[in-house]
């Protein structure tokens, strides 16, 4: 394709994915399906200058205005990611000369502002939680996420799976908390591997995988996976259960449910139910009260510990929102919590790094429910579960992932046994 034209496809989707009405992937798969002649580099480059330009989006506006012509295009030529040489053929000389003005400037010296790359009321709420450890997150959060992989132990083993996909050309390393985790750099397809579609392995993060660890589903156990979505938890719950058992994998949204059924085939799995429920107060909630073994709730959230791989979410959320969300959150856990039997182990997660959504729901719940549930210290039981550095994943007895710290997305967890 010439260079102009892929410019100009780069501005065509900026324009498209800067709206914000919905989801920056659910736009670019849409775009690409709109031009299937793309190939494989070109859908790279595309890609990648979104979400670059997603993620610096203060700091390249900023840049861009003293330029001429469309802003989407100045936003594409400032967050290009593909080849300069092949972005120069694009360019005529006065935008040569204006890019490279651009890059003489010192991004260091900029406002704070522009360089942290988040709303002010995101930024004001993660520096008052964070200290001096609010920049090493920002340039983590600046980076693409790799690709973790959760190797399906009913199987194979992750050794084995290290070496066979050593062997087709994706070398990967064991990751450092989860035993059943493997991490690639970059974005391999994967999807086309055999060890992919005979169910050996599931693209999944490792702070994913430790939310099911730590809900530690055991043999014959009866299992809920509250909002279990595209059922990746749900999955490692099943593989930890030995397919014995039962697990249902609740979820408000019959769409995401659908997309377990593929993975479910894949997996080997027969001890998965799969159940639309209307709300949290479904008949079919009512019904399992009292005999449940084990609860995971991966709640409805912001998503902003995801931001390395959904950068558009920061421009997308808002105080109101996380407001909404937290009273959403709250009620979800107490009905939840109904489900447990004596004994019963209950899980809250969410993949946020803000408190509103984590220790402040946590901490109403236990004070309205310690009577009944008590709180369990997540360090104690990763070293139970023999993980090693349990310790340094543990804020307050909490499971506490951050990009910056563990590699993982942000993810929080708290722990409580039914007394």
């Amino acid at each position: 394709m010439h260079p102009n034209a892929l410019l100009d496809l780069a501005s065509d989707l900026l324009r498209t994915v800067l709206r914000f009405d919905q989801p920056a992937d659910n736009l670019v798969s849409a775009f690409f399906r709109q031009h299937r002649a793309l190939g494989h580099r070109e859908r790279h480059t595309l890609a990648e200058t979104v979400y670059t330009m997603l993620r610096q989006r203060l700091v390249l506006q900023h840049l861009a205005q003293s330029g001429s012509g469309a802003l989407e295009r100045r936003l594409a030529i400032l967050a290009w990611q593909g080849s300069d040489t092949f972005l120069r053929g694009a360019l005529g000389p006065h935008e040569q000369q204006w890019l490279a003005q651009v890059q003489q400037v010192d991004r260091a010296s900029l406002p704070e502002k522009l360089r942290h790359n988040l709303p002010d009321w995101l930024a004001t709420a993660l520096q008052a939680q964070l200290g001096e450890d609010f920049w090493p997150l920002v340039q983590a959060l600046d980076q693409p996420a790799p690709l973790d992989l959760r190797v399906n132990t009913l199987k194979a083993k992750r050794d084995e799976v290290q070496q066979a996909l050593a062997a087709a050309g994706f070398p990967g390393a064991p990751t450092p908390f989860s035993p059943w985790g493997l991490r690639l750099q970059g974005k391999p397809a994967v999807n086309k591997l055999d060890l992919f579609t005979q169910g050996a392995i599931e693209v999944q993060d490792e702070g994913s995988q430790l939310l099911a660890l730590l809900t530690d589903a055991k043999r014959g156990e009866m299992v809920v996976d509250f909002c279990a979505g595209a059922g990746g938890k749900t999955l490692a719950l099943g593989a930890s259960m030995r397919n014995t058992g039962r697990l249902y994998a609740f979820d408000v949204s019959g769409h995401r449910l659908d997309a377990l059924k593929p993975r479910l085939a894949r997996s080997g799995l027969s001890n998965v139910y799969p159940a639309q429920i209307a709300h949290e107060r479904d008949e079919r909630i009512k019904r399992l009260a009292g005999k449940i073994d084990r609860v995971l709730i991966d709640a409805p959230c912001s998503g902003l510990g995801t931001l390395r791989r959904n950068p558009d979410l920061k421009w997308r959320q808002s105080p109101k929102a996380v407001e909404e969300l937290q009273a959403k959150q709250a009620a979800i856990l107490a009905s939840a919590a109904r489900l447990l039997k004596p004994g019963g182990r209950l899980v809250y997660a969410t993949c946020s790094l803000l408190q509103a959504e984590n220790e402040a729901v946590v901490d109403a719940f236990t004070a309205e429910r310690g009577a009944d549930f008590q709180p369990l210290d997540a360090g104690a039981l990763l070293q139970g579960l023999k993980v090693e550095g349990g310790d340094s994943l543990v804020s307050a007895g909490h499971l506490r992932l951050w990009p910056h710290r563990h590699q993982t997305d942000g993810f929080f967890a708290a722990v409580w046994q039914r007394r």
